[in-house]
């Protein structure tokens, strides 16, 4: 019987709160606040067409000694509520167990929360919103699988090394990280190997790849490739005959206009001379008349 009084009164609030926001309760502790509080928090605030959503955040104190320590402080914690869009007003300093008191105090209507029990305050197992449903004031809300907190802080712990070094990397010092001495200089050998393994193993992919596309264009196309070979080496060849010969060339007609004027000088002065200095001047400009032998650079 009373069971059905508290239908009908649900119900009858249900009509009313189209007319009056319901002011809706959610309430955790919100360490590391992520996308699955958001949608829980979201759910809560969609409940019913016009809705006010309170949101209850327990201190450090109460959360530490009844679920541990956490990541964020407090006040992070509160802050980071007061900056997710569905929440209309938070609550700091939250109990752990909601009372008839509180509900009075801050008008609460219904309580969102998902369905697993949480254990209250006197360690007996108990479900801290036990006396919400019994009341008839629950409201359940879906967990948003995949995610948590401490689905988050297994990740950090499975990964430590890894955040270790990075954090090294972006100037934070052991210390910063409670780290010793001999376990960074162990961090930054073993990352050097990985990060040289790394490097190796790409190199030879890339070495695998070229291996390969020269396999397969000289399997497809073996006739056409040695084709293009032979006429690029003949005619590398032909390209270096035909320099060398304008060249040697050159050279021999410098050397007989040298000695035709030798003669003629001989001729004039009946004087045939060997002169050093000339000689060595003569060579000078056999090996550096640009406009003779300008054309080589071609």
């Amino acid at each position: 019987m009373e069971d059905e009084i508290l239908i009908e009164e649900c119900e009858v609030a249900e009509k009313g709160f189209k007319e009056k926001p319901a002011r809706v309760y959610a309430d955790g502790i919100y360490d590391l606040f992520h996308f699955g509080h958001a949608r829980s928090l979201e759910q809560a605030k969609k409940l019913f067409q016009n809705t006010y959503l309170l949101v209850g955040c327990c201190n450090d104190e109460i959360t530490y000694k009844y679920k541990g320590k956490t990541v964020m402080n407090e006040k992070e914690r509160y802050e980071s509520l007061r900056h997710c869009r569905w929440v209309d007003e938070v609550i700091p300093d939250a109990p752990w167990v909601i009372t008839q008191e509180f509900i009075d105090k801050h008008q609460i209507d219904y309580v969102a929360h998902d369905s697993l029990p949480y254990a209250d305050a006197s360690g007996a197992g108990k479900d801290v919103y036990e006396f919400v449903k019994y009341i008839g004031k629950f409201k359940e809300t879906k967990r948003t699988e995949g995610i948590s907190t401490s689905d988050m802080i297994m990740r950090i712990i499975r990964d430590y090394n890894q955040y270790v070094m990075r954090n090294l990397d972006r100037g934070y010092t052991r210390k910063d990280l409670g780290v010793s001495y001999v376990k960074e200089k162990r961090l930054r050998m073993n990352m050097g190997f990985k990060k040289l393994r790394e490097r190796v193993k790409k190199q030879q992919e890339k070495v695998g790849m070229k291996i390969q596309t020269v396999a397969k264009t000289a399997g497809m196309h073996r006739d056409e490739w040695v084709e293009n070979a032979d006429r690029l080496v003949v005619g590398f060849l032909e390209m270096f005959e035909e320099s060398c010969h304008k060249m040697g060339t050159a050279i021999r007609d410098r050397i007989q206009e040298r000695l035709r004027t030798q003669q003629l000088k001989a001729l004039l002065y009946d004087v045939w001379e060997d002169d050093d200095g000339d000689d060595d001047e003569d060579d000078e400009l056999l090996y550096t008349d640009d406009q003779s032998l300008g054309y080589f650079s071609h």
